[in-house]
């Protein structure tokens, strides 16, 4: 039978009486109403897990796009680590350098040694009051002393030499009575500030409480 034969016979099928057809055509509808009900049912079944695979694959993409971030950070974590150790000793260097609440009657001790040291007459040397800041307090003095240029520079040299932090502010430099050269008799008025550290009883002192009104 060729194709013409069989497209012939097709087109005299009974719809309406399948039991007329030949067995040929009986089991091909068999088959292809067979393979419709397979696809049919793999569509129902497959669509939705496939649906879900784009899902969890769009939820995969996330995942390694959050964990790509987190490596990143966890890979210069060291870095800020190494940079906070840095700076703990620096601190630590700095926190050195400030001398206790014990300590601040010697460091003024040595800069009046530095001061007669350096060939200077002192007019004035007078404590003021400490001002608290976070973690440490500001101890300054009021200066006034009298000599040459030279002496006056050794002088201020020597302070920022010692092991302690000492900053001197304010300077008010004048010649005594108009006298002029390298020799001439100078008087210097200055703040020689000094720094302590406040112990943690102090820190929590100097805190404002809760409720309490700024002066």
């Amino acid at each position: 039978m060729n194709a013409q034969d069989i497209l012939k016979e097709l087109q005299a099928l009974d719809a309406q009486n399948p039991g007329s057809w030949p067995s040929w055509a009986r089991n091909g509808a068999v088959i292809l109403v067979a393979v419709l009900l397979v696809m049919a049912g793999l569509y129902v079944v497959v669509r939705p897990q496939y649906d879900e695979l784009e899902v969890e694959k769009g939820k995969e993409v996330a995942l390694r796009e959050e964990f790509e971030r987190k490596q990143k950070k966890v890979a210069a974590l060291d870095a800020y680590k190494e940079q906070l150790a840095e700076m703990e000793r620096s601190f630590g260097t700095m926190l050195r350098q400030l001398p206790s609440k014990t300590e601040v009657a010697n460091l003024l001790q040595d800069i009046s040694q530095t001061r007669v040291q350096s060939a200077l007459e002192e007019e004035l040397f007078e404590p003021q009051g400490e001002v608290p800041k976070d973690f440490y307090a500001e101890v300054p003095n009021r200066i006034v002393v009298t000599g040459n240029y030279h002496e006056m520079g050794q002088f201020v040299s020597a302070v920022a030499a010692l092991p302690r932090i000492v900053t001197i502010d304010e300077v008010e430099l004048k010649p005594i009575g108009g006298q002029s050269g390298g020799n001439a008799q100078m008087r210097m008025s200055a703040l020689a500030k000094t720094y302590r550290y406040l112990d943690d009883g102090e820190i929590l002192e100097a805190k404002p409480r809760p409720g309490a009104r700024k002066p």
